[in-house]
This record gives C-alpha cells, sequence and structure tokens, in this order.
C-alpha cells in the first residue's frame, strides 16, 4: 500500500503531460496543494502554483510538470516508481508539495512560500518560468530537477539552437557544384571546427562543463523538379563565460548564403556555494543520513532562465536520477523520494522559520 506522498506521486504520473498538454495535471495539483493546506490555483500561463504564508523571506519553489512524449505506463516495482516524469521532474515537484504540506499543517514559520509547477520546460519556451519572472522577487529558490537525494545542482551549461535551411536549382548530379545537402554538412563541420578552437583556447574538454558540446539533432533533404533543399538543427550547450550573442556572431562568419536563425538561446549559470540556502541544504542532508556534494550540469533547467533576473541564493534539488531523463526506463526510487521530502522540510524550516 503506498503513502499519501507516495499516492500523490503516482497519480501525478499518471496524467500524461508532454509540454503544451500540462492543463490536467496542473488542475490536478492544484487541487491537490489546497487539500494539503496551501492556496493553491492554476495561474495565467497554465502553471500550478501553490503559496503558503507572507512577506519575508520569499522561497520560490520553482518545478515543472511537463514531460517529452512517450507516456510509460505508471507502477510500483521492487521499491521504485515508474513512469513518465518520475525523474524529471515531476516527481522532484511532487517532493516540494510534500514538504511545503507538513509546514502547512504545522504552522510556526515565518515568510512565504511559492511553489510553481512550471509548463514548457522542455520545450525551447520556458514558458511558465518567463511568466513568473516579473510576479516573484525571492529571496531564495529551490529548482526542482533530479540531483540524487544527497546532491545539490550549482550550475546549468547555456544553450543555443541554430536552424539551417538552403535551397539551390537542381544541378546535375555530375556538375562539380556542391549541394544543398552537402553545404549543409560543411556548415556542421565548421561548427564543430569552431567549437573545438574555442575549447581549446580555453583549455576545455568536449563533454565537461567548461566546454562548448556541439550536437546535430537533425537533417533533411529533399528536391523536387527545379530545386534542391536542406534543412537542418543543430545545438551548442554554451560554457560560462560564452553567451549566446558571441556564438551567434561567429557562426554568422561561415553560414555563407544559407538562411540561418537561432532558438533557445539561454545563458551558462554557476550559483555561489557561499550563503544560507546552500548550508541549509548540507545540515539537512547530514541530518537525514547522507554525504552531501555538489554537481554541475551540462543540460540547461529553468535556472538559467530565472538566475539572471531574481539575484539571489539558487540551488536544483530533486530526488532521482539523471541519467534516467527521458529514457524508457524512467523510475524513481521511493526510498530516495521520502529521503528527498525530509531534506526539503529541514531547508524550509532553516530558511523560512
Amino acid at each position: 500500500m503506498l503513502s499519501p506522498d507516495e499516492q500523490l506521486l503516482y497519480d501525478t504520473l499518471a496524467l500524461y503531460s508532454p509540454s503544451t498538454q500540462e492543463g490536467a495535471v496542473a488542475a490536478f495539483l492544484a487541487d491537490a496543494m489546497t487539500g494539503r493546506g496551501m492556496n493553491g490555483r492554476v495561474d495565467e500561463a497554465g502553471n500550478a502554483v501553490g503559496e503558503i504564508g507572507e512577506g519575508r523571506p520569499h522561497v520560490v519553489m520553482l518545478g515543472h510538470i511537463d514531460t517529452v512524449p512517450g507516456f510509460i505506463p505508471v507502477e510500483v516495482r521492487a521499491g521504485s516508481i515508474y513512469g513518465r516524469g518520475a525523474v524529471d521532474a515531476k516527481g522532484p515537484f511532487v517532493s516540494f508539495i510534500c514538504a511545503a504540506a507538513r509546514l502547512a499543517a504545522t504552522g510556526g514559520f515565518r515568510g512565504h512560500i511559492t511553489l510553481v509547477g512550471a509548463v514548457e520546460e522542455e520545450a525551447v519556451t520556458s514558458k511558465g518560468a518567463r511568466h513568473v519572472l516579473d510576479l516573484y522577487t525571492p529571496d531564495y529558490v529551490v529548482i526542482g530537477e533530479p540531483s540524487g537525494w544527497q546532491a545539490m545542482t550549482l550550475g546549468y551549461k547555456g544553450r543555443l539552437l541554430i536552424h539551417y535551411a538552403l535551397s539551390r536549382p537542381m544541378a546535375h548530379t555530375a556538375s562539380r557544384e556542391a549541394v544543398p545537402a552537402e553545404e549543409a554538412v560543411t556548415f556542421w563541420q565548421n561548427l564543430v571546427r569552431y567549437a573545438q578552437a574555442w575549447n581549446e583556447a580555453h583549455g576545455a574538454v568536449y563533454g565537461q562543463w567548461g566546454a562548448i558540446d556541439p550536437s546535430l539533432r537533425q537533417i533533411n533533404s529533399a528536391d523536387d523538379a527545379f530545386s534542391q533543399h536542406v534543412k537542418a538543427t543543430m545545438a551548442l550547450r554554451l560554457p560560462l563565460g560564452l553567451s549566446p550573442d558571441e556564438a551567434m556572431a561567429a557562426i554568422a562568419g561561415f553560414a555563407g548564403d544559407a538562411a540561418v536563425s537561432f532558438s533557445g538561446a539561454e545563458t551558462a549559470h554557476k550559483s555561489d556555494k557561499a550563503n544560507p540556502l546552500v548550508r541549509a541544504f548540507l545540515a539537512a542532508i547530514r541530518r537525514t543520513g547522507g554525504e552531501p556534494r555538489f554537481k554541475l550540469k551540462t543540460g540547461t533547467s529553468d535556472m538559467n532562465v530565472v538566475a539572471g533576473r531574481w539575484h539571489c541564493p539558487i540551488v536544483a534539488y530533486g530526488p532521482g536520477d539523471s541519467s534516467l531523463d527521458h529514457t524508457p526506463q524512467e523510475h524513481l526510487n521511493l526510498t530516495e523520494f521520502a529521503r528527498a521530502v525530509d531534506v526539503l522540510e529541514a531547508v524550509l524550516r532553516a530558511v523560512a522559520v
């Protein structure tokens, strides 16, 4: 039999919510937060929001309730719960709700806690996080992403998506002129060379947090009776110290006459360790029996969206193994989930009591 916290997680996972289709799970979680003593609602962006208290300090717990596509039947097996979003990132957000509900039930805290289950984090829009940027001026922020219950994530790399399109009149296959597909491959090779040169100049190694990581997401070519066409999407994971604008300017230098556009631009962020929020997590993890550690992620999260605007202590935290993100085997150990709830409760009591 599942505990009430585990049942909430199970029911949340059962509501399939790929990006832009979060309405049902947002309404469910708003009601769940209301039922656990919070002021729950769905805001104008479609985020599930829950609040306790008022005034200062103000703690914002920003998770996301959308997932990548691909429903995984929800089941509990061998002490773990399987389902899309168990790790990324419904599990972390439900752990936020369960921890905050304990404070709502016992009272005795000062300040204001706001939980935001954001929409469209898995899309490049980050619609939910952008909606709340100007609504809150928090003192502390916890981003709901899987770090493992004994760890905190202090930073994420930036991101830039590159969209390449080129058309040329049809030419004979014996012609020496490069066709659009070949030119797209050359553009990709130049993008890789740009990343390699930057990494070498900065002593960075591909795949590490301080390096540019290029990836070819897709490439498609076609032709009709008169023209040949190619479209490709590529991406750069950007390290601290390299802005999307700098990368875009460099890429424009080897785009040729192709149509090149950009989207999903986010700047890398790394948080400071020396603040009350980090100290509260260190103490809470140790008190729960863990050995705390710090992580830097090579992906991107809503931390990148809000950190530059809110300018306050911020970490990402949540139960789960991030190597299971987006996989068919996505699952969360229920003991780890419970320990994360305990840690979060202790953190909230330390900074908001």
